[in-house]
């Protein structure tokens, strides 16, 4: 699982600054409890110097410990007594002077086994949520709220299928189920048709589901891709974040390249579009480009290689029907 290091220091931020504030409620709920009974203050203070002050002793002496580590144990067991009874004459939990990590998993520390932990992996979750918010309506643009009423039900002359029915076997269940089954293996999805036939709205339906999962999700358009890929290139004065930004789009586990064949085509998009293609292929991390273009179209604006790795590695989703957009303006 890739995870985009900005996104991922903002996590982090915000995992310690709650871990930090968990910490802090709990020496505040403490000191409500030590000024109820001092003496539970007490007990805690020898319950933490004891072991140092007799094995100390002990070894200062040269004597064997284990006497001492036998006093030690009952020493312990009398104090913890003593601390459980008067805990529960205060109506409270013997556990509750001890601090418990939020996560039993990693206890707290965001890595377990040398691998990001789920409880970090939900704070990634989130933040992406909020970078992928800026450009998606992640609120109102899901699997749930999209709509096959705006598809007609009349099947056309010459045609087999509806527009409804096409939309609904062909392309919204074969997104749902590539969103659901994301990270069993690479797969990538070209989502082509006229403008205003929900090519964004299911794109951002898939963004939102499979970062949820926690993983890295870039979406963005084709042509500030290819612009930040040319501040790369050429060095100008954004040039690391530019880098950076190249790396993105490299290496997330999902990339969604939006509005495709906008661009000013030149050879330097040609370069960095096979680029694109190319490397995520080789390295089996997942692509959906969004285009208004036809498989025909997209060969004849781009080279033979563009085209043949897309028609031979992407599955092609065609999106048919009238313009939503134009349909809502006229109902209103």
């Amino acid at each position: 699982m890739a995870y985009d290091g900005r996104i991922m220091r903002r996590a982090l931020l915000r995992f310690e600054e709650e871990k930090r504030q968990r910490e802090e409620r709990f020496q505040e709920r403490r000191e409500s409890i030590f000024q109820r009974q001092p003496r539970l203050r007490e007990i805690d203070a020898e319950l933490c110097s004891t072991m140092s002050r007799i094995i100390s002793s002990a070894l200062r002496h040269g004597t064997d410990p284990a006497p001492a580590v036998e006093v030690l144990r009952e020493e312990n067991l009398r104090l913890q007594e003593e601390k459980r009874q008067l805990l529960g004459r205060m109506g409270l939990p013997e556990d509750c002077l001890e601090e418990k990590p939020a996560c039993p998993l990693c206890g707290d520390t965001g890595y377990r086994g040398g691998q990001v932990c789920r409880c970090l992996r939900n704070y990634y979750a989130r933040e992406q949520q909020k970078e992928l918010s800026r450009m998606l309506d992640l609120g109102g643009q899901s699997f749930d709220t999209f709509s096959l009423d705006w598809y007609s039900d009349r099947v056309e002359p010459g045609q087999k299928k509806s527009a409804r029915a096409h939309m609904e076997e062909r392309v919204y269940n074969s997104c749902a189920e590539y969103a659901h089954r994301f990270g069993r293996k690479p797969a990538n999805l070209l989502l082509f048709g006229a403008p205003g036939l929900g090519k964004t709205h299911l794109s951002a339906a898939i963004a939102r589901e499979v970062s949820a999962g926690g993983w890295s999700v870039v979406y963005d358009t084709a042509a500030h891709v290819f612009e930040r890929f040319e501040s790369q290139k050429f060095g100008r004065e954004e040039g690391e974040e530019a880098s950076s930004d190249v790396d993105r789009v490299l290496n997330c586990d999902l990339l969604i390249l939006d509005d495709l064949g906008t661009e000013m085509t030149t050879a330097f998009v040609q370069s960095a579009l096979y680029q694109i293609v190319n490397t995520r292929l080789m390295e089996k991390r997942s692509t959906i480009i969004n285009t208004n273009l036809s498989p025909e179209k997209l060969a004849q604006r781009y080279t033979p290689q563009i085209a043949s790795r897309i028609e031979g590695e992407y599955e092609l989703l065609p999106f048919v029907g009238e313009d939503i957009r134009k349909l809502k303006k006229e109902r209103q």
